[in-house]
């Protein structure tokens, strides 16, 4: 099985390249580079209405970094929906490596002590580059989605990268944009980081943790946890 190195997976996301494997027990991967890009751009997130409602009833109890290694293993399980995953054992491991070194980070969706949904991605600089998304129960992963969200938004991110369009992030509110755009985000929200190294993750600008502490740049504060109206709020108020 061939192995990722943790900073080549760094300095490819750094030039908008990432890595996909053609099957769950595939031995090797390979480098991809799309000419359209997905982003979800953080001010037009679309909160439907049942959504909202969802959210704001705290259906989910909802979580970040405390189950990463579940959650990157339920995305590369099979479904009925998704017979195949491009997440092989290099990509997963090289992942798992990346999140100990706080570049890799998950949401997790629970119903009780279930975990029924979440995703994962990489934060650098200002950007999060998001792998995969998952969801055993509905809505599930549009739940961890909408946190995820508004966790980037406190945490003065200025890029969320969702790689290819579908219809359901589209319903979301994902835009399509060209490779040269796409480059300029992720060159504007990687400036002032110092290189692409693997020390660098707690002087990196976006700060993953700080919807924890209530409080970032949207001028979001709570006294307490953090609640599904907390998310509500934040989405739907103004920059």
């Amino acid at each position: 099985m061939e192995a990722l190195d943790p900073q080549l997976v760094l300095g490819a996301y750094s030039v908008g390249v990432f890595p996909m494997a053609d099957s769950r027990d595939a031995r090797s991967v390979y480098w991809v580079e799309p000419r359209r890009r997905a982003i979800l751009p953080l001010d037009g997130f679309h909160l439907s209405r049942s959504l909202r409602r969802t959210i704001a009833a705290d259906r989910f109890r909802v979580t970040a970094d405390h189950a990463f290694a579940n959650v990157i293993a339920l995305c590369a399980q099979a479904a009925d929906d998704r017979p195949e995953t491009w997440i092989n054992t290099s990509i997963e491991q090289v992942f798992l490596q990346l999140h100990q070194r706080g570049f890799a980070h998950s949401v997790e969706c629970w119903d009780g002590e279930r975990l029924v949904g979440g995703l994962y991605g990489l934060a650098l600089g200002r950007a999060f580059f998001g792998e995969s998304m998952v969801s055993r129960a509905t809505d599930a992963s549009k739940v961890a989605l909408a946190w995820l969200v508004a966790r980037l938004r406190v945490g003065g991110f200025t890029l969320l990268d969702c790689q290819f369009q579908t219809a359901h992030l589209a319903t979301l509110g994902a835009v399509e944009v060209d490779r040269a755009d796409y480059l300029s985000a992720v060159s504007a929200a990687l400036a002032g980081v110092p290189g692409v190294s693997l020390t660098t993750a707690d002087g990196a600008p976006g700060d993953f943790r700080a919807l924890d502490r209530g409080a970032g740049p949207d001028n979001f504060s709570v006294s307490g946890p953090v609640a599904g109206k907390d998310i509500v709020q934040l989405l739907t108020q103004t920059s």
